[in-house]
């Protein structure tokens, strides 16, 4: 695969062209790989009484469900959403990841792992104290995205 960078100081916005005989397992993940980038640098609407603010997304941990409400929490803050989490999961770039039928992880921000067999394990976050759990059904799909992002394939 080669790859070129062309500089057009002409253009209004960047483009990013992917040119292949054919969409192959090695393209769709460039190019998923490229809408993650671009997805990682927006903000989303979120607010806490009647103040809204536009947070950038990789500062968000986690997205949960208590009763109807979805909360965004940030390391020392809790805002709310109007999003559904079903709607999160197909907006949000590819290191967030549901981890169990409340809860959308932001991968990028886990510390630790306790596994237990017999019922959901726990995520440390880094630089909080706050913590998730993944229900065994989403554990296997977890650990194999976070050997992929150490591996880098």
């Amino acid at each position: 695969m080669k790859v070129r960078i062309d500089i057009d100081e002409k253009l209004q916005e960047e483009e990013v062209i992917i040119r292949c005989r054919k969409l192959d397992e090695k393209a769709q993940k460039v190019y998923d790989t490229l809408v993650d980038v671009t997805k990682e640098s927006r903000h989303l609407m979120l607010y806490k009484e009647n103040t809204e603010y536009y947070l950038p997304l990789d500062c968000i941990l986690f997205f949960e469900t208590t009763e109807h409400v979805i909360s965004a929490h940030t390391v020392d803050n809790i805002y709310q959403t109007d999003y559904r989490l079903y709607e999160l999961e197909e907006i949000l770039p590819g290191c967030f990841m549901r981890v169990s039928k409340s809860t959308i992880l932001n991968l990028n921000h886990i510390y630790s792992i306790t596994r237990n067999l017999t019922a959901s394990s726990v995520v440390q976050l880094m630089n909080t104290h706050k913590q998730v759990y993944v229900s065994r059904y989403y554990y296997k799909p977890l650990k194999c995205r976070l050997d992929e992002k150490r591996t880098g394939l």
